[in-house]
């Protein structure tokens, strides 16, 4: 892939940011998520390459635009597959909370898992603990190596974990082994790129989610040279046949990196729509905006922030209605 892909990304993810972010606090998770989606996609057809969704907004019937199969791009080489969530954490933004993202994930043809919309269980660490996990041994366990892989004590570990009713028993355990959780209400993207950065605090992001997420998710850690490792979830006859379709003989096997995102190369980019660990949300003063955002390559191993200033009177054609 080129290497001026990454800076075309970035634009992608500060203009959903920017037409999502004002509808912080409105109470309307919808009508920031259309916003979101409908500056990604305009943006998408001005950068050369050919492109397909492969994790998107839906099926073809399901979403109007970024929907699974879309074609994007100019329509000339390289040839990639897209994962996007152009608001990663509608309902953070609605509520005005933390950590809401938007969010591309870009590899070579066929280098992404064509995730389908089902759960997922999940273990994501950063790079001090790979090789460490085993999505199938206790949690006990994973804790006691992430605390010897990271040289931190049992009590220092923070894990993160959606506040679900089906994570009880798991949270009972994780307390239990003497780790501190951080529950989140939404935004397990967030999370698991955090394990990869030490002064995000995060340690390890352990229970089930979305799989489309997952492999985002995957992808960001694939830059940053963390780990997981993912098991699809599904739960009736349908998704077990879904999954197949996508060559997984074994629907519930184990997915590591190399299952998830293939080859050596994937490029991820976020920028912050509300504030987070990691990034600022965006600000508006105005008709000048500032976003903060980062990419990061896997086949590099560089990751760059970037906080940009936009006049909002240079850019007419930006989707920003409200």
């Amino acid at each position: 892939m080129e290497r001026s892909l990454s800076m075309e990304l970035v634009r992608v993810t500060e203009t959903a940011a920017i037409a999502s972010g004002r509808w912080m606090g409105r109470g309307k998770k919808d009508e920031a998520d259309e916003a979101a989606t409908t500056a990604m996609r305009s943006l998408f057809d001005t950068i050369p390459m050919r492109g397909t969704v492969v994790i998107g907004e839906g099926e073809m019937d399901e979403a109007p635009m970024l929907y699974i199969g879309e074609k994007l791009g100019l329509g000339y080489l390289p040839e990639v597959d897209i994962a996007v969530d152009p608001l990663e954490g509608t309902n953070l933004v609605a509520k005005g909370m933390w950590n809401a993202l938007s969010v591309v994930a870009v590899s070579e043809r066929g280098g992404l898992l064509h995730a389908p919309d089902m759960y997922m269980e999940k273990i994501a660490v950063g790079p001090k603990a790979i090789g460490k996990i085993d999505i199938d041994a206790p949690i006990v366990d994973n804790l006691h190596a992430v605390a010897q892989a990271t040289g931190k004590d049992m009590e220092d570990l923070v894990v993160v974990i959606l506040d679900r009713p089906r994570h009880e028993r798991l949270i009972n355990e994780v307390c239990q082994a003497g780790a501190r959780i951080k529950l989140i209400s939404d935004g397990d993207v967030a999370a698991a790129i955090y394990t990869g950065f030490e002064d995000t605090g995060v340690d390890l992001l352990v229970g089930t989610g979305g799989a489309p997420e997952g492999v985002i998710a995957a992808a960001a850690l694939k830059c940053l040279g963390g780990e997981m490792q993912a098991r699809l979830l599904p739960e009736d006859d349908e998704q077990y046949e879904r999954c197949r379709s996508m060559g997984l003989s074994e629907p519930k096997q184990v997915l590591r990196m190399n299952d998830l995102v293939k080859g050596d190369d994937a490029i991820f980019a976020a920028t912050g729509v509300t504030d987070g660990e990691l990034l600022r949300g965006v600000r508006y003063q105005g008709r000048i905006v500032t976003t903060h955002s980062v990419v990061m390559r896997a086949k590099t191993g560089t990751i760059r922030f970037m906080e940009a200033t936009h006049r909002l009177e240079k850019k007419p054609n930006l989707p920003m209605k409200i």
